[in-house]
């Protein structure tokens, strides 16, 4: 799966779709520069790999992710900003080698620059083990906005991760490979082109005809009774967080996912989703069973 933006920097600045959601798409200046005297910084680019002090994406990894020490990280820019969260495109490549990746390094804001309006249903059923963390987190201090911002990092992280793996195993769900976690920035495979860095679209931009939307809607009911029966649901699921690549559905923007046994509107989720992306596909002249579908998918999950 060659995902999160594997691009060239002169494509990046010519400006490319959005990555993830319907936020604004923003071109803005790379991080402030380190200092050049720093005797630790390489020779090109902006920082060594910062792979060896993450946490790891699932194996066996693809062979495009890069892993060695010496490899190094370059920023190319601003992709797109959010409610929730900034994406940045970002090189990581082993000098005088053609061993290049290209990485969408997605930072989830603090808690004084984010907004928490949803986290109060997506965060029912998730849980930490200390009392004060939990208060801090149901009251939305300072320090349990920190905790809720990392919170989303991880959750999203681990479910890419669930998520990749399942696909690996049915062939019957895609998600962008998770790289790596750190604090609070998530690095994901790039969805696309990687010659040209032309995004793949997402399925609201596609134009498709009976054939063709009829074989989308057959993948979106398998992927989605394959989270069904994993007992998840992406919890936010519409035409704007699916990218369509090379003719398959690819599932994004996953920070939200919901456990719904645990969460006691669980069902309320996975209907949701449905309809959400069955209305897209009615609008488009495709008849499909919205109905029928969340059903089939509440038994799947146990709800029923």
């Amino acid at each position: 799966m060659r995902e999160h933006d594997s691009f060239g920097p002169a494509t990046i600045r010519r400006g490319r779709r959005k990555f993830d959601d319907d936020e604004t798409f923003l071109k803005r200046g790379r991080p402030e520069p380190q200092l050049k005297e720093d005797p630790d910084l390489p020779e090109t680019g902006d920082r060594w790999s910062t792979w060896d002090g993450a946490l790891h994406g699932p194996v066996p990894r693809p062979d495009w992710v890069r892993t060695e020490h010496g490899a190094v990280d370059t920023e190319l820019g601003m992709l797109k900003t959010g409610k929730e969260a900034d994406v940045f495109l970002v090189r990581r490549a082993l000098p005088d080698t053609d061993a290049v990746s290209m990485l969408a390094a997605k930072r989830y804001r603090d808690g004084d620059h984010r907004l928490f309006h949803r986290d109060a249903g997506y965060l029912e059923g998730r849980r930490v083990r200390r009392s004060r963390e939990m208060r801090a987190m149901t009251n939305r201090t300072a320090f349990g906005k920190e905790m809720i911002a990392g919170q989303w990092a991880v959750a999203e992280f681990g479910a890419l991760s669930q998520l990749w793996q399942l696909g690996q195993e049915s062939g019957l769900v895609r998600v962008p490979y998770p790289v790596q976690l750190i604090g609070t920035e998530v690095m994901l495979e790039f969805i696309g082109d990687w010659e040209t860095g032309e995004a793949a679209p997402r399925l609201a931009q596609v134009r498709a005809d009976r054939d063709q939307l009829a074989d989308l809607w057959q993948q979106m009911t398998d992927a989605l009774s394959v989270l069904a029966r994993a007992q998840v649901a992406h919890g936010d699921l519409s035409p704007y967080n699916t990218m369509v690549h090379e003719g398959r559905l690819v599932l994004i923007d996953l920070p939200q996912i919901v456990d719904v046994v645990a969460n006691p509107q669980g069902g309320d989720f996975i209907a949701r989703d449905v309809r959400n992306v069955a209305a897209w596909f009615t609008q488009r002249g495709l008849e499909v069973d919205a109905d029928e579908l969340v059903e089939r998918l509440l038994y799947e999950a146990g709800l029923k």
